[in-house]
């Protein structure tokens, strides 16, 4: 009804001119094929903002890997297959380097930060942002020892269930989130403080607005629907509020800086700001420090969140490769905390950990890149700054690459000898220069999670596993599982 209501009035709106079509340029109309755009609305009604996905399968099996669909008045090149996909971004990983058209950033972070951001900022940002987490502490405590003391804390908390059915959302969400607080802010919340319960709201009602209907139409007219209100405006404010959150903590950090001794990232990106503040086109300023914080919450948390809860859930399903899990921990492993050193030893593991990312596959549309320039690319001829999109999902799921891909395997990334097994099509973080910085982090983070619980607990339910449902909550622009309760046996 809301959609039906939503639609009725961008074509109103429509009717009475508000919003003018640009004609095509010649330019667009050597554009790869595609369905046929209406005047203003693009292709809103074969692509349902709810369907998104549904609706792009469609179209690849008509119009081959690469086609064009209008979001609105604006074309978007889908790119689906490893093979497309590839040679996109990694061998023309210059021209398809831009970052394509993303409205909730523009709108809240004014294209500031790392993810929303292109040129020169954009790989300044990024720059400074794999360097100070590559290298974070300084002689302080690594990442790894933040994430080993945070599983500990996640640890008392399953404790605490005592054997109950429990959902694992909000204990999942506490402790990767602290793992990126720790890095930013410098510390650690308790799983009750009030201001981090507010930002765990704000991020994941920012997450489901991004993957709702609303969201989808947002993406389409957005430049109505920024003037007018309705539901999305209660979408925009969990931004406003985490950005509100952000400029509080770092107008703290300022109050107590000491240049010779920083804390975490926003002190590094302040002494940064102080260096260059006689620069007047440096880019370290508070409105990037602000954009690049927000980016790392997001990229950091959600993502691995929804990865662990998927896996538990997998797990669930298959308590076989949960048992074998457990095995290698308990030979590999013993009784000592997990390290990531023990990664190397542990290939079922690994093998597992890979399995979830590709089976969740939990950004299917990829994030939206743009060409830097104009570029003739498999007999098509795609202009400067045309939005593209890597769909991951046809990479994660590419029967080419995967044989039977919707059955969860681990053994498709191992060896006839047990060892592990690189695939190059196993692409959850993307891939080219726009690869997401904080692969390294979110690796570590999984592993570590998921050993320290299964070192300690068996995950169980009392729904039977045939009723489980490991198929995605929504077909839209993200992945998540469906709800589910589980408890934890501890393990003798």
């Amino acid at each position: 009804m809301l959609f039906a209501t939503a639609l009725l009035i961008l074509v109103l709106i429509c009717l009475v001119g508000t919003v003018q079509l640009k004609a095509k340029s010649k330019s667009q109309l050597l554009l790869p094929p595609g369905p046929r755009p209406l005047p203003v609305l693009g292709n809103i009604l074969q692509v349902k903002p709810r369907e998104l996905l549904v609706s792009l399968d469609k179209f690849q099996k008509k119009y081959g890997p690469i086609f064009t669909v209008y979001f609105g008045s604006r074309p978007a090149v889908m790119l689906c297959g490893y093979e497309v996909v590839k040679e996109a971004l990694v061998d023309n990983k210059d021209v398809f380097s831009g970052r394509g058209t993303m409205p909730l950033a523009k709108y809240v972070l004014k294209g500031y930060g790392i993810t929303g951001s292109s040129g020169q900022r954009w790989k300044i940002m990024r720059r400074f942002a794999l360097t100070t987490l590559r290298n974070f502490g300084m002689g302080k405590r690594s990442i790894e020892e933040r994430i080993q003391e945070e599983a500990q804390f996640l640890m008392e908390e399953f404790v605490r269930t005592k054997g109950k059915m429990f959902d694992p959302t909000f204990l999942l969400g506490c402790a990767v989130s602290n793992i990126i607080c720790s890095i930013v802010f410098g510390k650690r919340f308790s799983y009750n403080d009030e201001r981090f319960l507010s930002l765990l709201s704000n991020i994941t009602g920012g997450l489901r607005f991004m993957n709702s209907g609303w969201g989808m139409i947002f993406y389409y007219f957005h430049g109505i629907l920024n003037h007018i209100p309705g539901p999305h405006q209660k979408g925009f404010q969990h931004f406003t509020d985490l950005k509100t959150f952000v400029h509080e903590r770092v107008d703290e950090s300022l109050k107590v800086l000491n240049v010779d001794s920083p804390q975490h990232f926003i002190d590094c990106f302040l002494i940064k700001m102080q260096q260059e503040k006689e620069n007047p086109d440096t880019e370290f300023h508070k409105e990037n420090l602000v954009g690049s914080t927000m980016n790392l919450f997001f990229a950091g948390t959600e993502t691995t969140n929804t990865t662990l809860r998927y896996g538990f859930l997998i797990l669930l399903k298959h308590p076989e490769i949960q048992a074998k899990i457990q095995q290698e921990i308990d030979h590999v492993i013993g009784h000592h905390h997990p390290s990531a050193d023990d990664r190397n030893k542990m290939p079922y593991t690994e093998a597992v950990i890979h399995e979830i990312q590709r089976f969740s596959d939990i950004v299917p549309t990829g994030l939206p890149h743009s060409t830097t320039e104009d570029i003739l690319f498999r007999g098509y001829f795609i202009p400067k700054g045309t939005d593209v999109f890597p769909v991951l999902t046809t990479v994660l799921q590419d029967p080419d690459q995967f044989p039977c891909p919707k059955v969860f395997s681990p053994e498709r990334f191992l060896d006839d000898k047990g060892a592990i097994k690189k695939h190059i099509a196993l692409m959850p973080f993307s891939a080219g220069k726009r690869m997401c910085p904080g692969e390294g982090l979110a690796r570590m983070e999984l592993f570590l999670f998921l050993t320290t619980l299964l070192q300690k607990f068996t995950l169980t339910t009392s729904i039977s596993t045939d009723n489980l449902d490991l198929s995605a909550e929504f077909s839209s622009a993200g992945h998540l599982p469906r709800y589910y309760e589980m408890s934890v046996v501890p393990r003798q």
